[in-house]
């Protein structure tokens, strides 16, 4: 297994692009960050995870999942992490691997070393979330990224991000004649609403900057912000 992992090691870096375990495209061209050696400390699982993701996107897209999991292991190293790296190269080699696909061999990953601690960080960050001054877009952007790993899906999750918007917007959707289940229905209202509301008031702005400029007096209105 050793001279496995050292093989696909070489053809990755040397010849990524250039048959079947590396990408296609620009992607398999680009230098690529390799991830920093993983020990097994519950803290840093996430971050290496997104990292292996990010370069298994670049350069082995292509790669089988054994492939996949293989040059990962490779990255593996120390701490608690061998045993656990030694069980998994067991079952590969018996012809045992039980993963259909890489993203399943990260959720076992993040199982093993998270510990919780991890998910239970990131749902309390989640739950100190608040749009405040950002766009909408900008905080859904936000949302999306804090959500992953907190635990947070389906029902919860709407709720969660229905606390975290503004509370304007979020009295107007839901008095919406049709009322919104799904999270990405939630996404997509919200984001236009909160554009609309923007791009309307920097019409009325724009519109109070021309009476000032000709002489109007401009008419004196108690307009509720919507956010």
């Amino acid at each position: 297994m050793q001279a496995q992992i050292q093989a696909l090691l070489t053809a990755v870096e040397g010849g990524a692009g250039q048959g079947r375990v590396g990408g296609s495209g620009l992607g398999s061209h680009m230098e690529m960050a390799k991830p920093a050696i993983f020990n097994g400390e519950a803290g840093k699982v996430g971050g290496f995870v997104t990292a292996c993701r990010s370069y298994l996107k670049m350069k082995m897209r292509e790669g089988t999942v054994e492939e996949q999991v293989i040059w990962v292991l490779s990255y593996v190293q120390g701490g608690s992490a061998d045993i656990w790296k030694e069980n998994v190269m067991e079952e590969l080699e018996a012809g045992e691997m039980e993963y259909e696909s890489i993203e399943e061999f990260f959720t076992s990953m993040k199982k093993e070393f998270g510990g919780g601690e991890e998910e239970a960080t990131k749902a309390a960050e989640l739950r100190r979330l608040e749009q405040g001054g950002r766009t909408m877009e900008e905080f859904v952007q936000i949302f999306k990224r804090m959500t992953r790993g907190s635990g947070y899906e389906g029902r919860p999750l709407v709720e969660e991000f229905k606390r975290g918007i503004n509370g304007g917007i979020r009295r107007k959707l839901m008095e919406a004649e049709n009322p919104l289940t799904s999270i990405e229905n939630w996404y997509r209202r919200a984001t236009a609403l909160d554009r609309n509301w923007r791009e309307s008031r920097k019409e009325e702005e724009r519109f109070r900057g021309k009476k000032e400029a000709t002489g109007g007096a401009p008419k004196q209105e108690q307009r509720q912000s919507l956010p």
